[in-house]
């Protein structure tokens, strides 16, 4: 039996096979510590700072501006708890959105039980966040505006540069989750006009475990993880050179040919939505229709349940939902819920990401499927 369609990619990505390349030496023989003295140390110091200029690259950097972690989740959580330890006297006010993932959301009440207020700016009907609404938030003893460049669940982008010459204007610093956007649509520091920018590699074709940090030459957050002094003294433990690698081998693969990339996916996309208007009807899509990811598309089956549609297509088609159904309940995702999706649409949601190794006939097969599930559930 072959393995259902992989389209799910905002999810996950696979390794790139020059990723895994570029990685295989230091499995099996650059195993040194890059900070050893000796022989041993040196290729793999040498690859670390290589890979910190093929992400600089990508970004639009310089090498010493970034900083590597263990993944985006980790670098959303520096970025917030750092800044705010960092100016706490200066004020104890941050700015987010509705739609954000978790690992901004959760950190944001976290510093709340901590003394720190936040603002959550709300979005309209297609996942947008207003920069009049940001700049209505804004109060004297505010720090940082996090607001994610585009939402992986309906593929929205934001208007990132709008909302950073804002947040210029009144000395605040600004900050974009970019773990959806590297690799499918530009995200160049110097054009977004951020000061600090999150990135996970698994998103982008590298490991999971890995991630960095863009952090501003200018901007001085707190350390975060004390010890030996690694990463500028910012974040101490020995580097995780394998997936560091990873990492820089993936932002070069995406640097190289973003437009094609893209427009790849942008395709295989289309594809998928203008099959499933052609056959279905009681569907809606979710998310802007211009500003959002080329490879994103958000669907909503009216009267049906997620979970029970996934069950459906399991073995042919490999999707995530945008609802959890229960026996005496409905979860809707917070992405939905803030966009004011209602639970007759929100609850039937599926969320399908094309990635660059999806094919024509990739699609075919998924239209297939979820079309013949989505007949035989309602009837």
């Amino acid at each position: 039996m072959s393995r259902p369609v992989y389209l799910d990619y905002n999810g996950t990505t696979p390794h790139a096979p020059e990723v895994i390349a570029a990685m295989r030496p230091f499995l099996e023989s650059d195993f040194g510590n890059p900070s050893s003295g000796h022989w041993y140390g040196i290729r793999p110091k040498q690859a670390v700072i290589a890979a910190r200029k093929q992400v600089a690259g990508l970004l639009g950097c310089a090498p010493s501006e970034v900083l590597f972690t263990s993944g985006g989740t980790e670098a959303n959580n520096q970025v917030i708890k750092s800044i705010a330890g960092a100016r706490h006297t200066t004020g104890r006010h941050l700015i987010t959105s509705s739609i954000e993932h978790p690992a901004i959301l959760e950190v944001c009440r976290h510093m709340e039980r901590h003394g720190f207020d936040v603002t959550v700016v709300e979005v309209d009907s297609d996942g947008l966040v207003d920069p009049a609404d940001v700049a209505a938030a804004i109060r004297t003893d505010t720090i940082m505006i996090s607001i994610m460049h585009a939402n992986n669940e309906v593929g929205t982008i934001q208007p990132i540069a709008e909302i950073a010459t804002l947040a210029r204007r009144h000395g605040i610093l600004m900050h974009t989750d970019a773990a959806q956007s590297l690799g499918k649509i530009p995200a160049r520091v110097d054009e977004l006009g951020v000061d600090l920018l999150s990135m996970a590699g698994h998103k982008l074709y590298a490991p999971k475990g890995v991630g960095a940090l863009y952090i501003r030459k200018t901007v001085e957050p707190q350390v975060f993880c004390h010890g030996a002094g690694q990463e500028n003294g910012r974040r101490a433990g020995t580097e995780n050179v394998l997936e560091i690698v990873g990492l820089g081998a993936a932002c070069q693969l995406a640097g190289a040919d973003l437009g094609h990339h893209a427009a790849h996916q942008q395709a295989m996309r289309d594809r998928l939505e203008a099959g499933l208007s052609a056959n279905l009807t009681e569907i809606r899509f979710n998310g802007h229709r211009t500003y959002r990811l080329p490879n994103t598309c958000s669907v909503s089956f009216y009267g049906l349940e997620a979970n029970r549609l996934l069950e459906e297509i399991g073995l042919d088609v490999a999707a995530s939902a945008g609802a959890a159904c229960h026996a005496d309940r409905v979860e809707i995702s917070h992405v939905l819920t803030a966009m004011q999706v209602t639970e007759s649409w929100a609850a039937g949601t599926l969320r399908f990401t094309t990635g660059r190794y999806t094919t024509a006939e990739d699609i075919d097969r998924a239209l297939a499927a979820v079309v013949s599930a989505v007949q035989r559930l309602r009837g």
